[in-house]
């Protein structure tokens, strides 16, 4: 019975000297000290992809001479089902597998690829000619679609609207709660698709300092964030609810078990 007990002791010991092991596969951005930042040095921009929505707007100084460049839902429905007329708001453009868009007046554009202040200079070019010398237009582009996915071993999975058009996989992450315990922090999967539909797979190490340098650091619109489950947590999934029942039991027994030995003493 003592070999018991010794085995079960050395079983506990064993467990928790693991737990202490695996630690170090817990922070982010362990080697800080011997990282040269200088590579990540730049801003992020996105690019507008196929099936981006854009909202467009044209400010000029004269309200005239921008109305026809600015669309906008002037008929609706009210709650009771009554068609009326109203200021609305401004109706999106959804950009084609081709990257085009059909803009008033100066008709199909191509604006795929393009960053927002490329797509905002020219489509400005565009409307010049249809206004007076006079008139300096302003335009505003801004992407209303521009969302990520993280799901996994996260404590809030879902779906990420990103106003402001950039966001780093940390940051990504932070706003799903993080990655839980079981999380593998130094392999998370990146899927993206790119302007082609072509989906490429990627390994990222939130352990390494060096992800900040990394060309997938910052996410793009669409991309899926997927965190693996470590070894432990695959484990606890595997095991049914009678194995559960059967661990219940020998603890029981083994509890018993010492009770006894130390009365016969």
């Amino acid at each position: 019975m003592k070999k018991i007990l010794y085995a079960a002791f050395g079983a506990v010991v064993c467990i928790l000297m693991g737990s202490c092991a695996s630690s170090k596969h817990i922070a982010y951005f362990q080697n800080t000290d011997s990282v040269n930042v200088s590579a990540s040095k730049g801003l992020f921009d996105a690019r507008i992809m196929p099936k981006d929505l854009l909202t467009i707007t044209v400010s000029t100084t004269d309200p005239k001479a921008a109305t026809p460049f600015n669309l906008s839902v002037t008929n609706t429905l009210n709650s009771t089902g009554t068609l009326y007329t109203g200021a609305g708001s401004l109706q999106t453009y959804l950009v084609d597998n081709d990257g085009f868009i059909n803009f008033p007046v100066v008709g199909q554009l191509k604006v795929g690829g393009m960053t927002k202040r490329q797509c905002e200079s020219y489509i400005r070019e565009k409307i010049l000619p249809y206004m007076s010398k006079t008139e300096n237009p302003i335009v505003t582009v801004k992407m209303a679609s521009f969302k990520v996915t993280i799901a996994g071993e996260v404590k809030s999975p879902g779906v990420f609207n990103v106003d402001q058009e950039k966001i780093s996989i940390i940051e990504a992450l932070a706003r799903a709660g993080d990655l839980t315990i079981y999380g593998r922090r130094e392999n998370v999967l990146l899927i993206r698709e790119d302007s082609t539909g072509m989906k490429s797979f990627h390994r990222l190490n939130l352990n390494d300092a060096n992800i900040i340098n990394s060309p997938y650091y910052y996410l793009q619109q669409n991309d899926y964030v997927y965190v693996e489950p470590n070894k432990v947590q695959a484990q606890n999934s595997a095991i049914g609810s009678s194995v559960t029942i059967w661990f219940s039991v020998l603890s029981v027994v083994t509890s018993v078990a010492s009770l006894v030995v130390n009365v016969i003493r």
